[in-house]
């Protein structure tokens, strides 16, 4: 064991694991932060998507130890059941969830893009989404509830 400092939705938490931990167990075991699933454990899926820095990623195969002064963001920084963010509203005003298992990793990804691009065209959004998968089939759902926000003036509008 050795101690790892991550900054996760802006909090630093110091932790006592392997340095070589995936994100995502010490994300649900350590921090209780339970948005990111465990889907494949191979980074194909993307149920375990969220965003270090600006980029979304795989915290499944992503260790611990390389994440050290950077800026790591699950679903739970976006909104509350409460008070949803913009994307989780799309989401849910879309009926975007069947099961809802990919539905924090889709959102992280859909975040990252409209943070650097508020407003792609369909065939960007379709390629950057591309890359998570819901086996489910409620993929045009999820491009529709992406569309609305951009629509809607995105993700800080």
């Amino acid at each position: 064991m050795s101690n790892v400092t991550l900054n996760v939705n802006g909090q630093v938490h110091s932790l006592d694991i392997d340095p070589d931990m995936p994100l995502l167990y010490a994300l649900r075991n350590q921090l209780e932060l339970n948005g990111a699933k465990y889907g494949c454990g191979l980074g194909q899926c993307g149920a375990c998507t969220v965003i270090v820095d600006d980029k979304p990623v795989f915290s499944c195969v992503t260790p611990c130890a390389g994440l050290e002064g950077r800026k790591v963001r699950t679903v739970e920084s976006l909104g509350t059941a409460e008070h949803p963010g913009p994307l989780q509203q799309a989401f849910i005003d879309t009926q975007a969830a069947q099961c809802g298992y990919c539905i924090a990793g889709m959102i992280m990804r859909a975040q990252a893009l409209l943070e650097k691009n508020p407003r792609p065209d369909q065939a960007t959004l379709r390629a950057h989404m591309a890359t998570n998968l819901c086996r489910c089939g409620t993929h045009l759902r999820i491009i529709e509830a992406i569309t609305r926000v951009i629509e809607n003036g995105g993700i800080h509008g």
